[in-house]
């Protein structure tokens, strides 16, 4: 059963729900999610260069914990503060993070900005996410979010090969300052959209202070518990992929990521409409049985194309997860904590994306033949996520 939230809009059957703030909002989600995927197939040899191989777990695992530990001040500032300034101070966090990257000489001072970099993961999608919630009703919901992720997906399966390109044709800095700009495009969008939160809060001090009650939102562990579990795959996915694809001689490390965002794209808005119609649970029990397949398939993957069918059928899993998963959370959240609801969830993503990038990272080392036993223990997780799910009701 959808909770329809007391303030979330009423619509009459030919009431326009798409209206321009949603489109700006997906503009601006696409540039953000750009900024930061088109750097991530050539941050593992830029670590190398600076001697920094036996790091490479915490290339995503750095982001991640930044961006989980900033979750109870984003959720909190999102309900209190409003849903832009959250949005605004994400993107500014990513924009400014890319332009320090040149600077950086060394591991240490590479690794402190990718910690500051997650910060930015930690703010704009959590106010967007909210946003998306006050503007659309809840019948609708799964579909809009849906259509929103699949705009981020865009930005990420066009950004890598953009970046790759960028990469071979100039130099990394150049990349570095390219990922700017579409930080810096991102928030340009935002300017003149209207607040949609209702009695916010001015900001003062006393909002950053984080109590027990801000750091989770209890309603929403149940998909959380599905997201934590079905991530540790997408964090094996973007730490291992870029050596995988080198191991199997695809100079273009980008094209893996274009091959599952690019597939996400086809079920985001179908996934997201169907469990508005036939429920969160059947739809989860779908897309938790193909990341299961799909960690099998890569895992064994001796020629191209098996690795870009394991990457086509990773990418229609995770286009049925996330939209489901985040209109499940948002069903469950009470109408005022809705922010804390979204950063709950969204805290479990990051530490399974995290946990899965550190483990596959740190046993990876260099050494191909581990490539198989590291996607089969992503496999496993996946697979326990469809258990739980096969076992609730709809």
């Amino acid at each position: 059963m959808i909770n329809n939230h007391v303030g979330a809009p009423s619509i009459t059957p030919k009431a326009k729900i798409y209206t321009l703030s949603f489109w700006l909002l997906c503009g601006s989600s696409f540039l953000f999610f750009g900024s930061f995927s088109m750097i991530l197939p050539e941050l593992p040899d830029y670590l190398a260069s600076l001697n920094g191989q036996e790091y490479l777990g915490l290339v995503v695992s750095l982001f991640t914990l930044s961006a989980a530990v900033s979750r109870p001040f984003s959720g909190k500032l999102t309900d209190k503060w409003g849903r832009i300034p959250v949005m605004f101070i994400g993107a500014c966090i990513s924009g400014l993070a890319a332009l320090i990257y040149p600077l950086t000489t060394t591991v240490f001072g590479f690794l402190i900005i990718r910690f500051l970099h997650g910060f930015s993961a930690g703010f704009k999608p959590t106010g967007t996410s909210a946003y998306v919630a006050d503007i659309i009703p809840a019948n609708r919901r799964g579909e809009a979010l849906g259509i929103l992720s699949m705009f981020g997906t865009i930005g990420m399966a066009s950004a890598p090969i953009l970046g790759s390109w960028i990469f071979l044709t100039y130099d990394i800095n150049t990349l570095f300052y390219c990922s700017s700009v579409f930080s810096i495009g991102s928030v340009l969008i935002l300017f003149g959209m209207k607040e949609t939160l209702k009695n916010k809060d001015p900001f003062k001090l006393a909002l950053l202070k984080i109590g027990k009650a801000d750091l989770y939102e209890p309603s929403v562990i149940p998909p959380s518990l599905i997201m934590v579990l079905t991530t540790f795959s997408f964090g094996t996915v973007i730490t291992l992929s870029p050596d995988f694809s080198g191991f199997l001689g695809i100079q273009n490390k980008g094209l893996f990521f274009s091959f599952f965002t690019g597939s996400s794209l086809l079920v985001r808005f179908l996934g997201g409409k169907l469990s508005d119609h036939f429920g969160r649970i059947l739809i989860l029990r779908y897309s938790t049985l193909c990341l299961c397949i799909s960690m099998i398939i890569i895992g064994f993957a001796t020629d191209n194309t098996t690795y870009f069918a394991g990457a086509f059928l990773f990418g229609i899993g995770y286009g049925l997860n996330s939209p489901t998963l985040f209109a499940w959370a948002i069903d469950l959240s009470p109408e005022k904590s809705i922010g804390r609801g979204i950063s709950t969830l969204f805290i479990f993503l990051e530490v399974g994306i995290g946990v899965g990038s550190l483990i596959s990272g740190s046993f990876y080392q260099g050494f191909t033949t581990r490539f198989p036993w590291l996607f089969m223990i992503s496999a496993f997780f996946s697979f326990i996520a469809f258990i739980i799910v096969l076992t609730k009701k709809r």
